[in-house]
């Protein structure tokens, strides 16, 4: 069975042109080289405007469809273009996944009056006021879509809270006050912030009837609609555990058993993040953020980090079949909210471990791809990542042998299988020059092993006992492979 690979097909600054999915259609081809098996398409659904990145969500239910909030288009395209290339990716044999935010509503199209608590934001459990009333953009009533495709009405009771209060003209975190009304409940929700099932703009109330079954309803037609074949979930702390693992035992049980899903569960924390995928039942993957923050560490550390430890806490290591592994993403890129950028000098290494290794579902970011442009300039690593994949696709297979153990030089081994018979030795350095003495076994004898990546130009050639001394270059990364293999 191949090896899965998945790309996250956007980045925040992309130009609101209207043309992504036509650009990304484009580059179905490439995706095939790549092999990818995956790809993340960014939200699909109209914004607060044209220039929306997706998060700032209004409507569900048009896709770029409808003259709404002063455009037609969504800032990637018209929901035929997004319709066509979803088409063409599953013909081309990748599935295509939805990224889907639940958790909020942005840009409602009338103010409605209502009773509200203003609460400590360090603390969201404790009140700074008395119950007072406050107007907000609570009511979404869609006039640009007409009732067309569905006639919900959203209103102020279908909300936990807000954060602007027009009336008064504002901002602050403010609790909704009613029957049945109040934050997530404490155990079904990060507690950062005290709760924090407020995050930002019209926050969804996921206890309200009406909310959970007209979200069911916005499911079936989507997938009817789109033929998307997975999602990832958008902000999934922020949300009662208890309704997204119901949430997406209802599409595979009444849409799709196959449904492939992950989660964004933003949290530095290994122990939390096991929990969190114990309150869902393990119904979907997770990012995995520990990783990512490692990788973050290192780059900034240098040889000062200990490299031996660089997976320690990872979802990779400790739930590999549930983590969705990444170096980088449109959140911790350069002037983000979650700014967490992996330092450019140890993206290589950072890439080397997640698509050369068996454990976890790889994720390459369309910024390091492509690279970004603009105040936040980033370089696109396209070359490397060309050649990382092809070795995932070829080399990355059979028994998998790691030797970290030393905190500046570490390496690991694929030895292949009957399928992909030629063995892979990976090594990496954040300090000076290194090598590690390795086996790649005694079907290795005598053959002659160059390094893929071109970082370093030596020959190593395998003893008859199967053992050889690999190097690695000062702050670099070499994957070593057959040379006669590479002909063949």
């Amino acid at each position: 069975m191949a090896n899965e690979t998945m790309l996250q097909a956007f980045e925040w600054y992309l130009p609101a042109d209207g043309h992504h999915w036509r650009r990304l259609q484009e580059e179905i081809p490439i995706f095939q080289k790549l092999g990818l098996t995956k790809v993340w398409l960014p939200p699909a659904f109209k914004g607060t405007g044209p220039n929306d990145v997706g998060y700032g969500v209004y409507d569900l239910f048009d896709l770029g469809e409808f003259d709404q909030n002063g455009t037609v288009l969504t800032k990637y395209g018209s929901k035929e273009d997004y319709l066509s290339l979803i088409q063409s990716l599953k013909e081309a044999g990748i599935m295509p996944l939805a990224d889907v935010v639940l958790n909020h509503k942005a840009s409602g199209d009338s103010k409605e009056s209502f009773s509200v608590l203003r609460m400590d934001p360090a603390n969201r459990q404790s009140p700074l006021s008395e119950p007072f009333e406050i107007e907000a953009w609570t009511a979404f009533t869609f006039p640009g879509r007409r009732d067309t495709y569905n006639d919900f009405k959203w209103h102020w009771y279908h909300f936990t809270g807000v954060d602007y209060d027009a009336k008064h003209d504002e901002s602050g975190i403010y609790l909704i006050l009613g029957d049945n009304k109040g934050w997530a409940d404490q155990e079904r929700i990060d507690n950062e912030n005290g709760n924090f099932d407020y995050l930002m703009y019209d926050d969804l109330d996921f206890k309200h009837p009406e909310v959970v079954s007209h979200l069911k309803d916005w499911a079936k037609w989507f997938l009817d609609t789109s033929q998307a074949a997975g999602f990832r979930l958008d902000a999934v702390k922020h949300i009662d555990s208890e309704f997204m693992a119901e949430f997406i035992r209802y599409i595979r049980s009444d849409i799709n058993p196959d449904f492939y899903v992950f989660g964004e569960y933003w949290k530095n924390d290994a122990a939390m993040t096991q929990d969190y995928l114990e309150q869902i039942d393990q119904s979907f993957s997770l990012v995995d953020v520990v990783l990512h923050m490692n990788f973050y560490d290192a780059g900034q550390k240098g040889s000062q980090f200990n490299l031996s430890a660089v997976l320690d806490g990872s979802l990779m290591q400790a739930s590999p079949d549930l983590a969705v592994t990444f170096v980088d993403n449109h959140d911790s890129q350069r002037g983000q909210a979650l700014e967490s950028t992996v330092e450019e000098w140890f993206k290589p290494l950072a890439y080397a471990l997640i698509l050369l290794r068996q454990q976890g579902l790889p994720c390459i970011f369309y910024g390091d791809y492509y690279g970004i442009s603009g105040d936040f300039a980033q370089q696109d690593f396209r070359e490397l990542l060309d050649k990382l994949t092809f070795l995932r696709q070829h080399y990355v297979y059979g028994e998998q042998n790691d030797y970290f153990d030393h905190p500046n030089c570490i390496a690991w081994t694929c030895l292949g299988n009957e399928e992909h018979p030629d063995g892979l030795a990976v090594l990496l350095s954040n300090g000076d020059k290194g090598w590690k003495k390795i086996n790649m076994g005694t079907l290795n004898q005598g053959k002659v092993f160059i390094d893929y990546l071109g970082n370093s130009t030596d020959e190593v050639t395998i003893g008859q006992d199967g053992w050889a001394e690999f190097p690695v270059e000062a702050g670099s990364v070499s994957a070593w492979v057959d040379r006669d293999s590479l002909v063949n």
